[in-house]
């Protein structure tokens, strides 16, 4: 055990230590250019998603906005309220910063990776279909390349389908324990009982969870801090000052000044909202959509809610209280931003505070377990497979909910995670050719005039692209076209 502790020490160390952060900055820029700034472009664009206008899909699929809302209640999770704090303690206000900058960038990576899983997609039966990285790869790369696609299957199911889901059973049994004394056993049975009706339902029954979950955490926790600035709205000013200030090193907080800020900033904003991991297209991939860039755009929203609006909220909260002191040591973590919400609206928001790690929680675990499925799918096609899976995640959370230091076993769970986002990136950078094809058949079709544009499978011949994927997008838009 102590080798193998060492030798994921170590790929963290390569990853995550020196190399991965750099390379996710660098590409987003990348990308940022060379799409010439395709997220502020399209910002419009991504809220209509919300408007959930699925008139011309069928509706027996995942839409645009479900599949928007299985991935915003991925990405909303631990890393908005414990790792917003985590990043202003270590690295001062300043972080908040460059998690922000890390956002808009991220969003920009975001969009190209999910367009491409969505390009790549391969439909299942009548209603759904299956895509991500590794079907990129397999279908974008050829066949020879499955190997990579391999390597970043094991990763996504050992990082997010084990790893990741221990640890939101433990954070969910802590916070019950802690805030209402319930015993974690009871917290982890109903959590067990309650994921397993969901993931063995399929994605169909993810999808509407997280459509009924994801607003009601989201919004509710948007509310709370928005009550919180409303009351402390005289010193929004100094606060965003001292965030602007600290980012630039004209002001220190902490040891380590501007760099801390920018180290801390960048992390906890890349764990927080996935960008460029690999993660996230695996969902995007299930949206019934008229063209890939469509949820690209939508995708590429989900980053702006995680980062710019829910880790926004858990700072403002936590900065406009007097339980955070800059540069001391004590309090930090999930605790301080509870006891920020504590100081500024009462000890009914500790109890508010859990529901919502509750909530937060458990659209991780069901978006854990669909990345597991869907790494599993490239793996094997035996039937049992999935129930095998199913029962394996149930008994992960439980464990991880009933006892702490089991989560210890799960230590591979950030070093898995740095090489399949290593294995993304390399593929997106392989296939950014393709994404750029994709761009620019989106914006002919709009300077044409066409409101919502439409993938033409034909367009696309020289590809290896499911066109029965395609197919249904391409009668719809001709059907209401001839309607008309």
């Amino acid at each position: 055990m102590g080798f193998l502790e060492q030798l994921f020490g170590l790929i963290g160390d390569l990853t995550w230590g020196w190399s991965l952060i750099p390379i996710l900055v660098v590409f987003g820029v990348f990308i940022t250019l060379a799409t010439g700034f395709v997220q502020f472009e399209f910002f419009g664009r991504m809220f209509r998603v919300l408007k959930n206008d699925n008139n011309s899909a069928d509706p027996n699929k995942i839409s645009a906005r479900e599949a928007l809302l299985v991935s915003v209640g991925g990405r909303v999770g631990g890393g908005n309220i414990a790792g917003v704090a985590v990043a202003i303690t270590l690295g001062g206000p300043g972080a908040v910063f460059w998690m922000w900058a890390t956002a808009l960038l991220g969003m920009a990576t975001s969009l190209v990776e999910c367009s491409l899983a969505q390009l790549y997609k391969r439909k299942v039966g009548e209603n759904d279909y299956r895509g991500g990285p590794a079907r990129a790869i397999i279908h974008g790369l050829g066949k020879e390349y499955k190997w990579l696609a391999v390597v970043y299957a094991i990763c996504l199911i050992a990082a997010f389908g084990f790893g990741f889901n221990a640890f939101q059973g433990n954070t969910v049994a802590g916070a019950v324990e802690d805030s209402l004394g319930i015993d974690r056993l009871w917290t982890g049975l109903l959590l067990a009982a309650i994921a397993g009706v969901i993931i063995f339902g399929g994605i169909h029954r993810i999808a509407k969870t997280a459509d009924v979950v994801v607003p009601v955490m989201a919004v509710g926790y948007m509310l709370m801090a928005l009550i919180v600035i409303v009351l402390n709205i005289t010193e929004i000013p100094a606060v965003i000052s001292s965030i602007v200030q600290n980012a630039f090193g004209f002001q220190e907080v902490v040891g380590g000044g501007m760099g801390a800020a920018i180290a801390q900033g960048l992390r906890r904003g890349l764990f927080s909202n996935e960008a460029g991991l690999g993660s996230a297209p695996n969902v995007a991939a299930t949206a019934d959509v008229r063209h890939p860039i469509s949820q690209g755009i939508t995708q590429a929203f989900s980053v702006f809610i995680d980062t710019i609006v829910i880790c926004s909220c858990t700072a403002f909260v936590i900065l406009l209280g007097n339980v955070y002191v800059p540069g001391a040591e004590g309090i930090d973590g999930v605790a301080l931003t509870q006891q920020s919400m504590v100081f500024h609206l009462g000890e009914w928001a500790q109890y508010f505070l859990t529901f919502a790690i509750l909530l937060f929680a458990f659209s991780s675990i069901i978006y854990n377990y669909y990345l597991g499925e869907n790494a599993l799918t490239v793996l094997t096609g035996h039937p049992m497979s999935l129930t095998v899976l199913r029962a394996a995640i149930i008994g992960v959370v439980f464990l991880g909910a009933v006892a702490p230091a089991a989560t210890s076993v799960f230590f591979f769970s950030d070093p898995m995670m740095g090489v399949l986002a290593l294995v993304n990136l390399l593929a997106i950078m392989m296939l950014f050719p393709i994404a750029m094809r994709l761009l620019r058949d989106f914006r002919t079709q709009l300077k044409a005039g066409i409101a919502r544009p439409v993938l033409n499978p034909d367009d696309y011949a020289d590809l290896d692209i499911d066109r029965e994927a395609w197919k249904a997008p391409i009668e719809t838009a001709a059907a209401k076209v001839a309607a008309q």
